[in-house]
Order: structure tokens, then sequence, then C-alpha cells
């Protein structure tokens, strides 16, 4: 029997030598050639599977065809995180049907973590195609020049927002600003805004209540400063208050400080769904009743069933954006022509928790 290659790992010449042929012959096996035999086709499988030849070197077959077969997904938060979350999750569902299907791997890459110190940024070193931005509005400028450096495609959803990048877009103003207007001619003038956290990888606690159109050129997450642009058009005198978190915890403690004041909002309006989730909690919390004393909005059209009533809300197409980015990265591989963006469809759902504000009894005679 061949002895073993380099670190006593088996190489393809050691199972050609085993099986008493041509390296060349043996290499065919594996690139899944019609050209050999089926006896000798078996005798290299067997002798592989004694030398303990598991298959060529990925990296030296990507090495060598200037593919590794892996396409780069940046999300916004850590790993962890991303699956807890059921925008990301739906998104990154769409995007796999498409990548499976083509035959890529994914690799999740965290853009709002800093890789430890003295360690270089994954980014600058694993071996991927192309590259896709899953951040939900966050537009990461300081990994752009990692990823140009690659010389691969690269696709963003909802940014980022730079030459270079194709953008799969989704219409947030649209929606949120329709949202606004149904909370409007439903009679509501005195409006308060949950907004999504502007910070990435930690929770705390929500800001304060402040007027919405508070130092919005300083929110760099263009989803979240359009969404509070959009209500801003319609409630110029809405206030809000900054989540300390993503989750429903975070969306009750942020309500609870614009609900808990004499002049408390007739509606809420959440940027996204598990907020609202948070609001209706904070709403029971304080003995009100949705919709009668109070108004509740969401964003995405998230399945949550656990809610037991359908939340008013703005549906997203969260799987459809993911296949179209999917789809652009597979085209841009084959060297075909993609639009520079494109921008797809949101819809008001009409639910179960918006009405008509409360009769103000102060006004009674």
């Amino acid at each position: 029997m061949a002895g073993r290659g380099r670190q006593g790992r088996a190489t393809i010449a050691d199972v050609a030598a085993a099986a008493g042929v041509s390296t060349s012959t043996a290499s065919l096996v594996y690139r899944r050639s019609e050209r050999v035999l089926p006896d000798t086709r078996a005798r290299i499988l067997a002798a592989a599977e004694q030398l303990g030849y598991q298959g060529p070197d990925p990296v030296a077959s990507s090495l060598r065809s200037g593919r590794s077969g892996i396409i780069g997904i940046v999300i916004a938060e850590r790993v962890r995180q991303a699956f807890q979350n059921p925008v990301a999750v739906a998104t990154m569902d769409g995007l796999s049907d498409v990548l499976d299907g083509e035959g890529f791997g994914q690799l999740l890459l965290s853009g709002g973590a800093e890789p430890p110190e003295g360690r270089p940024n994954p980014l600058r070193m694993l071996p991927v195609d192309a590259v896709v931005f899953a951040t939900r509005g966050e537009e990461f400028d300081h990994l752009l020049p990692l990823v140009r450096a690659r010389g691969v495609p690269i696709v963003g959803i909802e940014g980022p927002h730079a030459e270079g990048v194709i953008l799969v877009e989704v219409d947030d103003v649209g929606g949120m600003a329709a949202m606004a207007a149904h909370v409007a001619e439903l009679g509501h003038r005195r409006v308060g805004v949950v907004m999504r956290t502007t910070r990435l990888g930690r929770d705390g606690a929500p800001g304060p209540v402040e007027p919405i159109g508070t130092r919005l050129e300083h929110i760099s997450n263009r989803t979240i400063r359009g969404r509070l642009e959009a209500v801003q058009s319609v409630f110029g005198d809405a206030l809000r208050v900054e989540s300390g978190g993503r989750d429903v915890a975070a969306g009750a403690a942020a309500a609870l400080k614009l609900l808990d004041r004499p002049d408390r909002p007739t509606a809420v309006l959440a940027q996204n769904d598990a907020l609202a989730a948070g609001v209706l909690q904070a709403a029971a919390t304080l003995g009100l009743e949705v919709p009668r004393d109070l108004t509740v909005t969401g964003f995405d059209g998230v399945d949550m069933a656990w809610l037991g009533r359908h939340l008013t809300t703005v549906r997203q197409p969260l799987h459809e954006r993911g296949r179209r980015a999917g789809e652009l990265v597979s085209a841009l591989l084959r060297g075909e022509d993609v639009p520079s963006s494109t921008l797809l469809p949101v819809e008001l759902i009409a639910g179960e928790t918006a009405g008509p504000p409360p009769v103000d009894r102060r006004a009674r005679p």
C-alpha cells in the first residue's frame, strides 16, 4: 500500500497508486466523469475508503477553479440573535431556497460584531464567491472596503446604499405612510411611535420620550429613519421612544414610557410586529383595552398566532426579498446583467387592533 501525503493525509496520488491507475484517472472519478469504467471506479473508491481519503482539498480546488461555492451572508446582529428574529429567519429562508437550489453553501457573518483583538475580519480571509448584506437597513460602510477588495459581487437587502451594491429594497416609507394615513383617517391626533433600537449587539433600557423629528439626521439606519419620517409626514407632533432591544419585552418597556403619562397617545405605531406585541402587553398592564382605549399597529407581517388576535400591520414580502437576493447573486455569478435596484411592494393589513380614538370624557357636558 502506498504511503501517505504531507501531514499524514492521503492524497489522490496515494489513492491512484493503491488502485493501480494513473492520478488523472483517479481524479476523473471525483469530477464525476463518465469516462471511467465501472469496475475501475469501484476499485478507486475502495482504495480511497481504505486510505481514509475524503476527496479533493476544497481550498486547493477553489484556488484552481477561482470559485469556492460559498456565499457570505452578512447579518446585522450576532448569529445567535439572528435565529431569534422572525424577520431575519424568513428572509434567510427565501435566500437559502435559491442558493441551495443552485448548489451554493452559505456562511453567516456578523456585521455588527468586531473580531477578537489580533484576529482579521473573516470577510478579509474566508473564500466566498459573493456577499449578501441582509442587515435590515444597517449601512456597515466600514465593511465595504473589505468586500470590494475581494472583487466579488455584492447584493444588499435594504442596504448598504453604496456604489457597486445591487439592492433589493422594500417600500418601507410607503408602507409606514399608508399606516399613518390609516390611523389618521380613524380620527387619531395624539400618536406615539415605538422605534427599533439603533444599537447593535447589546440590549438596554428604552430611550426618552421625545419629538419624532429629534436628530433624525443622526440615525444611519435608513429603514428606521425612513419609517419615522413617514409617520412625521402625517403626524408632525408625534412622540417617539427608542426600544432598548428587539423583542416583546423591549416593546413593552418602551410603550410604558409613552402610555404612563397624562397626555398618552391614543395610537401607538410600532416599527415591527414584536415591538407591537410588547405595546399590547403594556396596554394590558395599564388596564387599557385595545382597540377601544388604544390603537396599536406593527410592521412586517410575521406569523404571530400566539398573539391570539390579528394585528393591524404592514406586511412586507420577507421570503420574497430573500429569494430575489438569491436570484440576483446567481445571475451575477453567471455573468448576467441585473438591475441596480429592485423595489418590492408592501400591503396594509387591517387587523383587530386599530379603531377610532376613545371619547374624551373631559369634553362631555
